[in-house]
This record gives structure tokens, sequence and C-alpha cells, in this order.
């Protein structure tokens, strides 16, 4: 078979002119894998053994060849390609070599009639050899790939599909699932149990074929319109000139499979008051060029027109005439029919049509003449590529093209079809269909029918295959290449990658691409019509090609992407995905494994930016595809998972954090790497002050690791381990000591350029600036300055609204806090549970410093259960006393109380702020019992636990704590003498707020 280039058109082997359009037939390509969706049939005659022993060998041999002769013409009659035989079966494949979206029911429909061919074969075997000959066929859908040298079709759903045939009876069809899910309700078939196939460790679900109803797989034309009022109000406007003028109107309507033409068609005939005749051109099959003729002259003869003369042959009853009188015939019968009533003649999928029924419309609408008939035609914008001219030149023809649904139409449609998607689902639904109606219906159905999220439907994917087999291989390679970068594509890429770029114009015009922004100067852009025709584009590629392209265009893009943000990310992605499909066609080798260490090595600078920028789920992501890449245990893989595994903990992903930075340590002992054993000790360090609770915070311990990073010279470790070292200082209340640290540790990043480790120290820095004896005015510089860094690096997820805010609100500007917090609150939630805990820690005191106590719980709940779900210790236990304190205000005493119970079991032994607090909350609980004796124990206790750090904040809330227990217990000099401390502390720090407070109190 010969598909044309121009048209698509498939001719028989050996044809040197195109049949559909007449242009000289190329001589075939060099043979090009491609892999492809296809449905395989597998037929063969049972008991073949024992007709061997009955017949003659010549005779044997008569009787397989007209098995096999008759075999091949039905499955060719239908489109498909005899792969080979195979003693007596047969194997065809539908797909090969030009898929069509229909393939599946060809495919059905041949092994229907292969049994009827067979029933008539028998009676001529019955007479001539004294035998008979049985069936079995199995058919099945699936990837396989095709057009190499020797063309055989290869993959698992070839031999899913010879075990089908082993399994069926003789006589019966079995379908297999894919195939099935083609065909909903084009035919009619029962569901077998699961059968046990050889080779396959499941089983695998099959149909027995009882018939087929349909000649074409039925759509929904049921469901609401949406939108298209524009283009029923053009149509409207043909059909009022046709009936107003008694003129003939030719009315073109183009679009893509499933862009909604026929429901279109349907709205706008549902109250027209004329006589509607239909007739459809077929895709395949003998005598196709007038066979919508034939169905409309049925039509109308069965309302009482006279379809003799030329047409009589077309109907059955007479001899065929000339394409000439066939054509004025045609056109006197409309003229007659509509005579007695405005006429409208309907020719669907006429992009399937042949020359002789363009010429034929054609002359109906530039001829008729005093009689009221629209032609409306029906096609894909493909019926331009096989007739150029179409209703060129006439002055009474109108073409419009149907662009897909906006995405507002597109989620109205989604609303009408009845089923329950949730908002996430129901955009998933819109992206992926593109504003293409069928897609959206398809995919609505799925989900309906079980499917919990949006694939893709075998429906759609046979649709967007089939379009792109008609093009040409130039064109095909084009869109190939430009699938490779994306649904966006430049051409200087597609032309670094062998394709020939003066085709996309042509891609253009076919609706396939459409021009887009450009990303590089210099160069055009383009962007696939639909993300699925990227997809089906991208699928045809073998996995060979893939890596080979991928690589190619990781080396253009590495020339033409210095200003992208995210630069690293996507040429680790495509150097990834070169050496993954180098991987699964076989053994690595060294070129193999050079590539993953490229792409491991840009993926890891990715996940860095993006750590920059605070996007910490995208750097967990890009870390683990790094590592995952290198062989495990290696110094590089050991030092990515140490880097992953400061993301996974900023991400909230504590699960299996410590295992893997034991892991790591064990790792880089058995390499005997003492850098790579300090490392991991310090981040063993550290990781076990958040998830454990018998955690001693021991500075000391950070200092042998340390001291072999200096020893060493590694001076980015070396910055690691005095911030960790810091933070330690700083948990246990001594900030003086930890901006010591902190301050060191900056000024190695700073004149390194590290500015990702010089912004996370710096973060750190201010938190023990705003705890610690800073006064506030001078921790609000800090916060400025760190917010402006912030927003110049890009970084989405900040620490500085949190503690900006609290000191907004210390100083009673309330509603400005509020608004910092506000703004920060809902990115800090989509990018990291660490991150959205600390918000709405802020914000819970900030609403505690405003006199409003149940918005402070509202914040503190949600941050408490976050910080739960992740297994988080260190950060939880704070906002459990927190939670516990705001509690109380409101009088949930006994709520409160079993929130302190709850953080008490998990709290660290040596985390003093929790501790104290838990102390002085809990006092206040029993002191409000009468209990005083005990609150006044807990409240001292609590005192002499924050007395020796320099949390001012801190050592001032216990002091009043105090206060308020003694007061309880009528010792008023004593209270009084604690708040004056508390006082004094609050007045050193500039909290503003509690100053008033205190001050009216005391009064």
């Amino acid at each position: 078979m010969l598909v044309c280039s121009d048209c698509g058109f498939e001719n028989p082997a050996g044809a040197r002119f195109c049949a559909g359009c007449g242009k000289p037939l190329e001589t075939a390509p060099p043979a090009r894998e491609v892999r492809k969706t296809v449905t395989v049939v597998f037929c063969d005659i049972t008991g073949s053994t024992a007709l061997g022993e009955r017949l003659d060998p010549e005779s044997l041999r008569h009787v397989m060849a007209r098995y096999f002769e008759a075999m091949r013409a039905v499955i060719e009659r239908h489109g498909g390609t005899v792969e080979k035989f195979i003693g007596d079966a047969v194997m065809a494949v539908f797909g090969v070599p030009v898929v069509h979206e229909d393939d599946a029911l060809r495919a059905v429909r041949a092994a229907s009639e292969m049994r009827g061919a067979l029933a008539e074969l028998n009676e001529e075997l019955e007479r001539d050899y004294g035998t008979r000959l049985e069936l079995r066929t199995g058919v099945n859908t699936g990837e396989v790939v095709a057009g190499t040298e020797e063309r055989l079709a290869t993959g698992d759903a070839v031999n899913v599909a010879a075990r089908l045939e082993q399994a069926a009876a003789p006589g019966e069809v079995l379908l297999g699932p894919e195939t099935m899910r083609l065909l909903r309700g084009a035919v009619t078939a029962e569901e077998l149990e699961p059968l046990e196939l050889k080779g396959k460790a499941e089983g695998v679900q099959a149909y027995r074929l009882v018939s087929v109803d349909a000649s074409e797989v039925p759509r929904r034309l049921d469901a609401p319109l949406v939108g298209r009022r524009r283009e029923l109000r053009v149509l409207g406007d043909a059909w009022e000139r046709a009936t107003s003028e008694g003129t003939c109107v030719l009315f073109t309507l183009l679009g893509a499979a499933g862009v909604g033409k026929s429901r279109l068609t349907e709205e706008f005939l549902a109250d027209l008051g004329a006589t509607v005749v239909r007739g459809r051109c077929l895709s395949y099959g003998e005598g196709i060029t007038y066979w919508p003729v034939t169905e409309i002259a049925l039509q109308l003869g069965n309302l009482g027109h006279d379809v003799g003369g030329p047409l009589a042959g077309l109907v059955g009853e007479g001899t065929p005439t000339s394409s000439e009188e066939i054509a004025l015939a045609f056109r006197r019968l409309l003229e007659e029919a509509a005579g007695e009533r405005p006429l409208l003649v309907l020719f669907d999928d006429v992009h399937w049509g042949e020359p002789a029924l363009f010429d034929l419309i054609e002359h109906a609408a530039t001829m008729s003449r005093g009689a009221p008939i629209l032609v409306l035609c029906l096609g894909r914008p493909e019926l331009l590529d096989r007739r150029p001219s179409w209703s060129g030149g006439l002055l009474n023809a109108t073409t419009v093209l149907l662009e897909p649904l906006s995405a507002d139409e597109t989620d109205e449609m989604i609303a009408t079809l009845g089923g329950r998607f949730d908002e996430g689902l129901a955009a998933r639904i819109r992206d992926a269909a593109g504003g293409n109606p069928l897609f959206v219906e398809e995919m609505a159905a799925m989900i309906a029918e079980g499917g919990s999220d949006v694939v893709v439907p075998p429906t759609v994917q046979a649709l967007l295959a089939a379009r792109l087999d008609q093009l040409d291989g130039e064109e095909r390679s084009v869109l190939e290449r430009g699938a490779v970068e994306g649904q966006v594509f430049h051409r200087g890429a597609v032309q670094a990658l062998g394709a020939e770029t003066g085709r996309l114009s042509g891609l253009v015009r076919k609706e396939l691409v459409r021009p887009e922004t450009t990303q590089f100067s210099g160069d055009d852009a383009y962007r696939f019509r639909h993300i699925l025709i990227r997809d089906a584009a991208y699928d045809a590629l073998p996995k060979a090609a893939r890596a080979e392209l991928h690589e190619g265009f990781a080396d253009w893009l590495g020339q033409h992407a210095n200003d992208l943000v995210e630069r690293d990310e996507i040429l680790g992605y495509h150097l990834e995905q070169a050496y993954r499909y180098r991987a699964e066609l076989g053994p690595v080798d060294d070129q193999g494994r050079r590539l993953a260490e490229r792409a491991a090595l840009r993926l890891a600078t990715g996940a860095r930016s993006a750590r920059l920028r605070g996007d910490y789920e995208a750097a967990r992501t890009l870390f683990a595809r790094a590592t995952d890449l290198l062989p495990e245990g290696t110094p590089a893989c050991v030092e990515l998972d140490l880097e992953r595994s400061r993301v996974l903990f900023e991400a909230g992903h504590l699960e299996g954090l410590e295992a893997l930075v034991v892991a790591c340590a064990r790792a880089a002992a058995e390499l005997s790497d003492e850098r790579l054993m300090a490392l991991a000790r310090l981040e063993e360090l550290i990781v076990s002050t958040h998830v454990r609770s018998d955690v001693v915070f021991d500075t000391a311990a950070f200092d042998p690791p340390i001291a072999v990073l200096e020893g060493l010279g590694d001076e980015v470790g070396l910055a690691l381990g005095l911030a960790y070292r810091g933070r330690i200082d700083f948990y246990r209340g001594n900030s003086v000591s930890a901006l010591g640290d902190y301050e060191r540790a900056i000024e190695i990043v700073e004149r390194l350029g590290l500015l990702r480790d010089k912004r996370e120290w710096k973060q750190w820095a201010l938190a023990a600036h705003y705890w610690g004896s800073t006064p506030l005015p001078e921790v609000w510089p800090v916060v400025e300055e760190l917010m402006e860094e912030d927003a110049r690096l890009g970084v989405v997820v900040r620490s500085a609204p949190l503690l900006g805010a609290a000191v907004l609100a210390m100083t009673g500007e309330f509603e400005e806090a509020r608004a910092m917090l506000t703004e920060a609150l809902p990115v800090a939630r989509e990018l990291g549970v660490v991150a959205a805990g600390l918000i709405g820690m802020g914000g819970g005191q900030v609403e505690l410093l405003a006199g409003a106590p149940d918005a402070a719980i509202e914040l503190f709940r949600e941050s408490w259960d976050r910080y739960a779900e992740i297994g988080e210790t260190g950060f939880r236990s704070t906002i459990g006393t927190l939670l516990a304190r705001a509690l109380i205000e409101v009088g949930r005493t006994e709520e409160a109380e079993q929130v302190l119970d709850e953080t008490e079991s998990f709290v660290q032994a040596d985390d003093f702020d929790p501790q104290a607090r838990l102390r002085w909350v809990r006092a206040l609980i029993l002191a409000s019992r009468g209990e005083t004796a005990e609150a006044e124990r807990l409240a001292r206790e609590a005192v002499a636990l924050v007395e020796p750090t320099d949390y001012l904040e801190m050592r001032a809330d216990a002091h009043v704590a105090l206060g308020k227990v003694l007061a309880a217990a009528n010792k008023d000099d004593e209270a009084h003498e604690a708040w004056a401390r508390a006082l004094a502390l609050y007045e050193q720090k500039g909290i503003t707020v509690r100053v008033a407070q205190l001050r009216e109190h005391l009064s």
C-alpha cells in the first residue's frame, strides 16, 4: 500500500499516480522505526493437524491457499495489512503503515466478516474436498514498534492477540480490553472471566464478540451546546439567504476532530423546518467515491422523488454513467426536491471525499438555480490539503473554521455533563482537553466509569495518532522534534535536531501548531494547538530516537537559554530523559554513565536555585531525581543526599529523614571520606533536634566535625557547621553566641558568592536578633534588609514576614502585621509545611498581642496539626504551649491541659522555651483552681529556666505569669516585684504593647 504524501490517500502497491489527487506517487522513503498504537488480528484454523492427515498434500495446499486468499481479501478490504502467515495462522495489523482513528472497529469488522467469508468458502471446500474449516480469532490493541526493515510489528500487543486466539473456541472472536474500550457502543460483546494467558503475570480481561452493531463508534450529540452562538448565527444567515433568494448556498464548516461540528449542526437542524438529507464520506472501502451521493439519493427516493437515469446505477438499479452525467442528475434531483420544500443537504466527513465528489458538490453549488438549497459540508482542515481550491471563487460559498472552546466555555461544559468533579479535577480536565468538547466528554466519561484522575482516553489517542499519520515524513519530523522540546518549541531547536523547518507554515495552516511568543531573541516559537497533539507526536518516536533528540536539544538549549530562570532544571530534564531511555533499551555504557552525571549535575544546580527561591518542594524533587541518576554510595551521591536532607526538612518531609542522614553517614564511613563523614555528622546532629525527644542541645558535639572541615580547608562545610552550632545555641537561649557563629558563617559564604547559604544563615540570624537581647528598633532594619534581599532574589517562601509581623505587633501596628502575614501565608502553605507552620505561629502571636485569642487559637491549631502530620517535634512543642496559653485566655482550660499533656510527651528535655511555657501555663491553670502552692512551684521553675537566657520577651512573660500566680496566693508584694521585673525586660526589648498593658495593670 502506498500513501500519498500530498493528500494521504491509500493507493494499491505498484500505483504510479495517486487515485485521490492525481499527483505522482513518490518512491517510498527508507524504513523508519515508529511507535504506534495498532490493532492486531490473529486467526487460526482449528484441527489443522487432523486435516493434514485426511487430505493429500496437494489438496491441502489448495485448501490453505484458498483460505489465505479469502482472509487476505477481507483484511485488505477493511484497510488492514497482512503481516505474515504462520503455518495456518494469519496475523494482520490495522494501523500499519498508516494509523486510522477507527482501526479497532475496522479490525473487528474484518474479524466478523472473516467468519462469514469462511462460511462461503466452506461450501466450496465441502464440494471439492469434502472438508470444512473452523476459525478462531483474537483481536487486541496496544503499542508496537513498526517500520523496521522487516516491516513486522513487534510488541506485547501482538503476543496478547496471539494468546487470545489460542484461548478462543472454534468460531469465536475474543477481544482484548483496549480494543473493547475503543468500540464503546459499536459492538455487542460478552465479558468473560479474566483469562490466564501464557507469559502474562496477571489475568487478562477478554470479551466474546457477539455482533458488530454500527459502522462507526457513536458520538454523544445530546449534551447541551456551549458557546458557538456566532457560528450558529453565520450558519443561520446562509440558510436565510438560500431560502429568501431561492438559490443554492455552499457552507463549509471545518474543524479538528471532536471540536463540535456535528453537535453544532444538530443544534442548527433542530427546528429548521426543512427537508434534510445526509450523506457521509467513507475513509475506506470499495465504491466509496459516490457513497454519500448514494445515501442522499436513496433518502430522496424514499420521499417519492425520481432517482432514475444516471443515478439509478448508484442505487443498484441501473448501469453507472459518467461523473458529469451523475453530477447533472444529482443537481436536478436536489432542485426537484427543493421545489416542494427548502432543502438542506449535509455532507459529513468531506475530508475523506474523492475529487469526483468535490466536483459534484461544487457543480451543484454553482449551477443550481431557482431552488432554496443549503449544501452543508462538515470536514477537517485536511480538506484544504486535498482540495486547496475548495469553494474558491464561488460567490455563494462560505467557509468557517470552528475553534476550540474558551476556558470559561470548557468549564461550563464540564458543569453540564452531570459528573461530580471537584475544582482541581475539573481544572485538570479543562487543561488536558484544550477546548475540545469530545475530549472533555471522553475524559469525563472515563472518570464516571471509575477513573480517579484525568487520563487520555484511547478514543482520543486514536484520533490524534490517525491525524498525525496523514502527514508526510518531513512534517512529522518537524512535529516530533518540536515535541521533544515541549508544548512550545523553537524553529532553531527543530532545525538543530535535523528537521526541515520550511514545513512549519503548512503545519500552522493545518491547525496543528500556532505561532507563539519566543523565549529567545532572533528565533521563532510555536505552540502545539493541543498538548495531546504534542504527546501523540512524541509517543510515536522510538526510545532510541528520543534519547538522541533529548541530548541534542540539551546541547542546543545550553547555547540559547542563558536568561531562563529554570535553565539548569530544563537542561537536566532533557539529559535525564536521554539517559533513562538509553537505560530502558539495554545495559548502560560509559557514554550513558557520563550522560547521567551531566544530568545529575544540572538537576542539582536547579535544585539549589529552587531552594534559594524558597520553592522547597521543587528542590526536594530535583535533588531526588539527581541522586537517583548516580550509583548509590558514591561520593557524589552521598553529598547530594546530604543536600537533599536539608531540603526535606524545609519542605516538611520528616518521615525517613533521620534514616537518610544515618545512611549517608554509613556510606561516608565505608568510603573513608573524612569530609563526607563530618558533613553527615552535622546533619545527624541537626535533624535529631527536630525528630527526637531524647536529644540534648549540646553545642560541643558540633566542634569535632567543624574542626575536621576547617582543617581540610572546606569553607562551605565550615560555614554549615558554624551555622548549625549557632542554631543550637539559639535553641538554648544564647542568642549572642549564636549570632557570633552566624556572622562568621555569613562572612564566609558571602565571600564565596553563595547567595543561597548567605540568605539561609541571615534568616536564622534574624531569628536570634528577634528572640534575643537586640532591641526591637534595631531588629526592624534587619527585617527590612532581608525582605529587600528576598525580593531581589525572587524568594517565594520568606521568614522575614513572620518576624517582621511580630515586631510590628509588639509596637502596636496590628493591621500592618496582619497584612504582612496574610500576603505570606498562602504561598507558604503551598510550598512547605515547615514554612506554613512558622507563618501560622507568627500569626497566632500577633493575634495574642492584639487581644484576639480566638483568632490566635485558629492559627496555632492549624500549625499544631500540620506539624503533627509530618512528625515534627521541635517547632510543634513551642506551638503547643502557645496554643494552650491562648486557650486559657478564653476559659478553655480543660482543652488547654490536653494540649499541654500531649506536648509534654514529646518535648526535648533541655528545650527551655516550651519547657518554661509548659510550666507557667500549667501554673496559671492551677492558680485559677486555687492550687496556688503547686502553681507557684511551677511558675518559679519556669522563671529559673529562662533567666539564664538572653530571651528578653520569654523572661518577661515568665515573670508576668509568676506575678499572676503570686497574686492569686495573696502575695501582693512579691507579685508586684515580679511584674516590675517583667516591665523592665519589656522596656529593654522595646515591646511597647506589653509595656502599656503591664503599666495599666500595675496602676
